[in-house]
């Protein structure tokens, strides 16, 4: 099935990615026909032109991270879109969605085509669901007790958990963290977008497990 770049796949202008494909095709099944002849601009790195996306997914599954995260969506949080995205850049294993299914996909720039995504109804189900995969649960709060996230030994399987823009995680979710986590902050603001602490613990994440030498 090959897949078509339209309206719906988000792309750079004209001066980023690759036109046609010069010369004899390649005949690895990875390749997509309609790209090939019609070039690739779409969102993705170098590696990845003209593949087909299920070719993409299929090679990023090995390469992803024992982390998932996991972000509240109780208030149809505007963030999520941009957890999703750079949940991506990290090879996130996967994105777990707690509370309304529904959510604004516009800040995923189509990141999410490529990103596994799971939708939990309710904390508990969440809960269960890192039990019973085996993955520690790190809640990322501004509150006391609170362990700095720059000071922590974050788990390696671990499921990290975001609450909405405001009012932070909830409290159930922070009752079945086993760690809790926040970040260092020295200016006037009570607490950072939650898209921006997504990506601050993520990465503090890839520093103490990733293996550097496999990013692109």
């Amino acid at each position: 099935m090959t897949e078509t770049q339209g309206p719906t796949e988000w792309e750079f202008g004209e001066p980023v990615g690759v036109g046609p494909w010069p010369g004899d095709w390649p005949t690895d099944p990875r390749y997509d026909p309609e790209l090939l002849a019609g070039g690739d601009r779409r969102n993705v790195v170098d590696a990845y032109r003209y593949w087909r996306r299920d070719a993409i997914i299929a090679d990023l599954d090995p390469r992803r991270h024992d982390f998932h995260v996991a972000i509240e969506n109780f208030r149809h949080d505007h963030n999520i879109g941009t957890v999703v995205r750079t949940a991506n850049a990290f090879a996130a294993r996967a994105v777990h969605i707690v509370g309304r299914r529904r959510w604004n996909r516009r800040g995923a720039m189509v990141t999410d085509r490529y990103q596994h995504i799971e939708h939990h109804p309710d904390v508990p189900s969440l809960l269960a669901f890192a039990a019973g995969a085996g993955l520690a649960v790190v809640a990322v709060d501004n509150m006391p007790g609170a362990v700095r996230v720059e000071q922590a030994v974050l788990p390696r399987r671990c499921v990290l958990v975001f609450g909405q823009e405001g009012p932070g995680v909830s409290e159930p979710a922070r009752d079945g963290a086993g760690l809790v986590v926040s970040i260092a902050q020295f200016g006037s603001t009570r607490s950072i977008n939650a898209g921006v602490a997504a990506g601050i613990v993520m990465h503090a994440w890839i520093r103490q497990h990733a293996d550097l030498g496999r990013a692109w």
